[in-house]
């Protein structure tokens, strides 16, 4: 038996599976509290991260009587995470800050502007330096008495992997969202970190292959684990995403669709792409990098639009809004919705907030704006992945995530991307648990997908929606460079 786990944003899912046939067993999920306020604080208590994880571990050995037949554990965990913690005992200094905290942005764009975006690239294959850098910036003003060389900078992954194996060591994703990473030579180096005034030795080492650490003796005591089993990992969620679909086809395109919307996939050698926020790092089951493109929407647009616009109870409103969607799946000609909701404003930058309507009028309804809402946000999916698309880097499409589950969403992409397989996963919900697991083979990693079938019916539809989404959004937006839609040329790629 093999267990998984999956420390995200706001939910923590920890599965058992069985190694040889890669059937699931038994799957926890325990919902993680975030704490926001209108700084744009994003914030997590890692103690209770820790509590949650050893009640989801214990709470999967009672269902299966015992954990004493597990013999391996592979963690995957949300990147960009900032905990400071004491380096010799693992104690949390602070709260977990979020990757999606604003409060860092004054900071981020000053150190963006003191480099020419060329500079940035040739290090890290974007355009901007990681927010790490200028979250350090930020706790400098804030707490200064933190940050020096008997602490540790840190994220939810080396967090949980610490408190499983007792060793220090991070994914590349991570390093890069740190700002300390350089993607050219797969290192760390002290000439990025010079730029929060710290060295190296302020972060956790990268994370060598899929190699193994063995469970302390302590962990497996609290965690009801035989001691000494390999712990794999830690992975970046999207990461351990790709690689329970790797298998769908030569090259999958794997859209994550939850609280952050992101696509991931390998870029053929003889194709060279480019964008302004992707973070690419080496590939985890081939040459080459996988490219984890962020886009700038997510289900925190769509968790607005319920909360504010169908129902303030979470409940009723996933009841409602399939109503919505029963009656119509478009929203009126004209109506556009731009779904940048947790962004730099993109007039005035020093105010956050970047989400807009276009096109409302008097007879414009609340479903309507719902509508337009689910729309903008898969219409920004299709924009960013274009070129990707026509350029044949990919060769399929692989839907996972909260949002992957509504059919609204399934019935627009199949469309938007129609001339690809589209396909859904059947266990979503479980694919960072379980592509955590590659380590142990290929057989247990693997997921199960169900193809997908364009809506024919609203293609037209669609086709008249995207049109005018990428008029107004080149209009608004298109000035905006980490909105650059991914560009695909012919050469070698990075």
């Amino acid at each position: 038996m093999l267990l998984g786990i999956d420390l995200g944003t706001t939910a923590l899912k920890v599965a058992a599976y069985d190694k040889k046939t890669g059937r699931l067993l038994h799957g926890v999920e325990k919902q993680l509290a975030v704490e926001t306020d209108e700084s744009g604080r994003r914030e997590q208590s890692p103690p209770k991260v820790e509590q949650a994880l050893v009640a989801a571990v214990r709470a999967v050995g009672k269902a299966l009587g015992g954990l004493d037949q597990v013999c391996g554990v592979a963690l995957a965990s949300q990147g960009g995470s900032t905990i400071i913690v004491d380096r010799e005992n693992g104690a949390a200094l602070t709260p977990m800050i979020l990757w999606n905290d604003g409060r860092a942005f004054p900071e981020f764009r000053s150190l963006a502007a003191s480099k020419p975006a060329r500079y940035w690239r040739t290090r890290t294959l974007r355009d901007e330096p990681g927010m790490g850098l200028a979250r350090i910036a930020w706790l400098r003003n804030h707490q200064p008495d933190l940050i020096h060389e008997r602490n540790l900078y840190i994220g939810a992954g080396e967090f949980a992997y610490h408190r499983l194996t007792g060793v220090w060591r991070q994914d590349a994703c991570n390093a890069l969202q740190i700002g300390a990473y350089d993607s050219r030579s797969n290192t760390l180096t002290d000439e990025l970190a010079a730029f929060a005034g710290v060295n190296t030795d302020f972060f956790a080492p990268l994370r060598a292959g899929h190699a193994f650490h063995p469970l302390s003796p302590w962990a497996a005591k609290r965690f009801g684990l035989p001691a000494g089993i390999p712990v794999a990992g830690p992975y970046m969620d999207h990461e351990a995403g790709y690689l329970s679909v790797a298998h769908v086809s030569k090259r999958p395109l794997q859209c994550s669709l939850g609280t952050a919307w992101v696509g991931n996939f390998c870029l053929p050698q003889e194709l060279q792409g480019t964008s302004s926020i992707q973070f690419a790092i080496p590939a985890p089951h081939t040459a080459g990098h996988l490219v984890i493109q962020p886009l700038l929407t997510g289900n925190v647009t769509w968790d607005w639009a319920l909360a504010q616009l169908v129902d303030s109870n979470a409940k009723r409103a996933l009841i409602k809004q399939a109503k919505i969607f029963e009656a119509a799946l478009l929203p009126p000609d004209g109506l556009v919705a731009l779904p940048w909701l947790n962004r730099p404003n993109t007039l005035h930058p020093e105010w956050l907030g970047s989400a807009s309507f276009l096109g409302m009028g008097p007879a414009t309804q609340r479903d309507d704006l719902v509508r337009a809402v689910v729309a903008g946000m898969c219409y920004e999916l299709a924009r960013v992945f274009g070129a990707v698309q026509t350029s044949g880097a990919i060769d399929s499409v692989v839907l996972s995530g909260g949002a992957s589950q509504g059919l609204q969403f399934q019935q627009l992409v199949s469309v938007l991307f129609d001339g690809l397989p589209v396909y859904q996963l059947e266990d979503a919900a479980w694919m960072g648990t379980r592509g955590a697991l590659h380590a142990f083979g290929a057989k247990v990693s693997t997921a199960k997908v169900r193809r997908l079938r364009p809506d024919r019916a609203n293609a037209d539809g669609i086709a008249r929606g995207y049109a005018g989404y990428l008029e107004a959004f080149n209009r608004l937006y298109g000035h905006v460079t980490a909105g650059e839609a991914y560009a695909v040329t012919t050469g070698k790629s990075q």
